[in-house]
């Protein structure tokens, strides 16, 4: 049997076609006082806690079952019911990624309403449309900090009811309409019927409206996109039956099931995180543990060692610096590290190792890749990348680590997993196949024959069909006929290759192709993504649309720099601006991109760079909550840069990149 004929006959008690709500109580009547939720002590100042359940203990963590978790989401679900929210309405969760947002998610749509996210960073005017242009009547805030944003725009917004996650100052006592998150919980409690609750369920259909995301449109303003019960149940459905445990496997390959841990610290306000993350893992029935943050998962990885985990490419960079960061804490064990990552790469390329190679592996995994397998648990069975472009020599070391990484593509339009690599057949390099029930086709028409033509594969414009697919935009009937073909294909922007294996490959956003005054088109992503790995350089933005050349803004690695430098006896400036004046840093970066160009075709060779003193971040507007850069916003900020690169025609010429 073929995996796509295993695929569309498996089936078992975790798929179906019901909605979100119901999906969690049939999770929850089968896993009972197993576990759902793991969460840190000393993180946040929990309303509920002590309330609904107790405090984790500072700097652990404690646990709740499946069926204390429903209690606390039908007992939520009552609550909003009580405040007045009627079914179709809308609600916004304004929070980062913690408990408290997956048990609000799920009491909302059990209650009937429709969420509508918001990330934490929003600034007071993109809170005001976020929940304005839905017409939200409420919202659940993380704290005081978020509350006030939302406070200082309410005159112009419909909302009733404003709730904290966490617990607020007694300043708040008396303001009408706002509330803590476990007042919501006391009164669902004492109003609690499961019979009422129970006919909630079934007044909702997997048609209707569950969530409404926002995504960024061609003209800047977001368009929420309309996912219904039936688009994420959808998802969870492809995704289990290519991750999960069919009978066509071997009994030893790691699935997606009842046993999976897994840590989220991506935004749930993010469809991403929300469908792998949240209604994926307790459709299954695994655990989901929930970080501190970001700048903590070494640390939280260790806590709660999880089985498997979902992020984008910059946070395995991220991982992949910081350990190779330790490693560099002598030269001796930054020669090991180095040497270790080559046997790694050639160890998984190669088909058939010799005794040789089986010898040195085994060398570097004891000296290196248990340790680093340690540092993210010890229990890692597979991780699953999605969300943008990973470099291919990035994933081949995870792999070659023992650390198997599957990339995967998706949009929030689509709920949002388009394709996925498979378990058994993981090829590096490609997004993977289209998961079960997508219909893709490729739009060849918007791709410049001169620059995609390659003998392994058609290359287009994704189009998409499938029960997972958006139907539109929220009151942007406009938007919405531009999104899909005349016979129903959703337009993704992305331009991919299929391989003759039903493998897609993705290669660039179509409106972020560089086209260069002389013609030629380049595609940005692949030339970034080979500084992926790079000791030298932190990230890099390729320029140069309408210009004669190739360009790039770059930012240097100024500890490794640092490091690199003292090791030869020169100091360098503290100061990262005074650093990128440093004849010996742009050399440095200089023969690093030298060394990237060799990958390229003289027209995609960088040809003149420009240094940049901070890292691109979400802090300074620079990164999307998810990491993705935000290019115009870097072309504004770095603009004089930009004009130094192109101001001068002699550069034009330079057959080596200058600095």
């Amino acid at each position: 049997m073929s995996w796509q004929e295993a695929e569309a006959d498996f089936s078992d008690e975790v798929t179906g076609t019901n909605t979100l709500g119901e999906m969690f109580e049939n999770a929850a009547d089968r896993r009972g006082d197993a576990d759902a939720q793991q969460y840190k002590g000393g993180v946040y100042d929990r309303s509920m806690a002590g309330v609904a359940y107790p405090g984790a203990p500072e700097s652990d963590y404690a646990t709740l079952s499946y069926e204390e978790m429903r209690e606390t989401v039908r007992y939520l679900a009552t609550g909003f019911r009580a405040l007045g929210l009627d079914p179709g309405q809308r609600v916004g969760i304004f929070s980062d990624t913690r408990m408290e947002w997956a048990q609000s998610d799920f009491g909302l749509l059990a209650a009937g309403g429709v969420v509508t996210t918001v990330y934490k960073s929003s600034s007071p005017a993109q809170v005001q449309y976020l929940l304005g242009d839905p017409d939200a009547v409420g919202v659940v805030v993380e704290n005081e900090e978020l509350l006030e944003r939302v406070l200082e725009v309410s005159d112009a917004l419909n909302v009733r009811f404003i709730i904290s996650m966490d617990e607020l100052s007694p300043k708040y006592d008396d303001r009408e309409g706002v509330y803590e998150l476990a007042e919501v919980y006391r009164q669902g409690r004492e109003r609690f019927e499961e019979e009422t609750y129970r006919s909630w369920l079934d007044e909702r259909d997997p048609d209707d409206l569950a969530s409404l995301v926002y995504t960024s449109g061609t003209t800047g303003q977001p368009k929420g996109v309309q996912l219904t019960h039936r688009n994420f149940r959808a998802n969870v459905n492809q995704c289990y039956v290519r991750y999960g445990p069919r009978p066509d496997r071997d009994a030893d390959m790691p699935s997606l099931d009842s046993q999976t841990e897994t840590v989220s610290y991506l935004p749930l306000a993010h469809v991403f995180e929300r469908l792998t993350g949240h209604f994926l893992l307790f459709g299954v029935g695994g655990t989901v543990a929930y970080a501190e943050s970001v700048d903590t998962l070494k640390d939280d990885f260790s806590l709660f060692q999880p089985t498997a985990a979902t992020s984008v490419p910059r946070v395995y960079e991220k991982i992949y610096d910081a350990i190779r960061e330790q490693a560099s804490e002598s030269s001796f064990k930054q020669r090991i590290f180095e040497w270790a990552t080559e046997v790694s790469r050639e160890y998984y390329r190669t088909d058939r190792p010799g005794i040789g190679l089986k010898t040195r592996y085994k060398i570097a995994d004891t000296l290196v890749f248990s340790d680093v397998r340690d540092a993210l648990g010890g229990n890692i069975e597979f991780l699953i990348s999605g969300g943008g472009t990973l470099s291919e020599e990035l994933c081949t070391l995870y792999h070659g680590m023992g650390l198997p990484i599957f990339e995967g593509y998706g949009l929030t339009e689509a709920a949002p997993v388009v394709t996925t690599n498979l378990l058994g057949e993981p090829k590096i390099g490609t997004i993977g196949p289209p998961v079960q029930g997508i219909d893709i086709k490729l739009d060849t028409s918007v791709v410049p024959e001169q620059k995609f033509t390659d003998a392994m594969g058609e290359f287009g414009e994704l189009l998409v069909k499938g029960p997972n697919v958006t139907d539109g935009y929220w009151n942007k009937p406009t938007e919405t006929e531009e999104a899909f073909t005349d016979d129903g294909y959703f337009r993704t922007g992305d331009i991919v290759q299929q391989r003759p294996d039903g493998y897609l490959m993705f290669r660039e956003r179509a409106k972020q192709i560089v086209v260069l005054s002389t013609g030629k088109n380049v595609a940005p992503a692949p030339i970034e993504d080979a500084f992926s790995s790079s000791r030298i350089v932190e990230q890099c933005m390729v320029i140069g649309d309408g210009e004669k050349f190739i360009g790039a803004l770059i930012v240097p690695n100024f500890e490794e720099l640092r490091a690199a430098a003292a090791e030869e006896g020169v100091d360098l400036p503290h100061d990262p601006s005074e650093m990128c004046d440093e004849e010996q840093v742009r050399e440095a970066v200089a023969e690093e991109v030298e060394a990237v160009n060799e990958n390229f075709e003289p027209h995609e060779q960088i040809k003149e760079f420009r240094l940049l003193p901070e890292e691109f971040t979400e802090e300074n507007g620079l990164l999307t909550p998810t990491m993705k850069k935000k290019r115009r916003d870097i072309l504004d900020t770095y603009a004089a840069e930009v004009a130094d690169i192109y101001g001068d025609e002699a550069a034009t010429q330079s057959p080596e990149p200058t600095p």
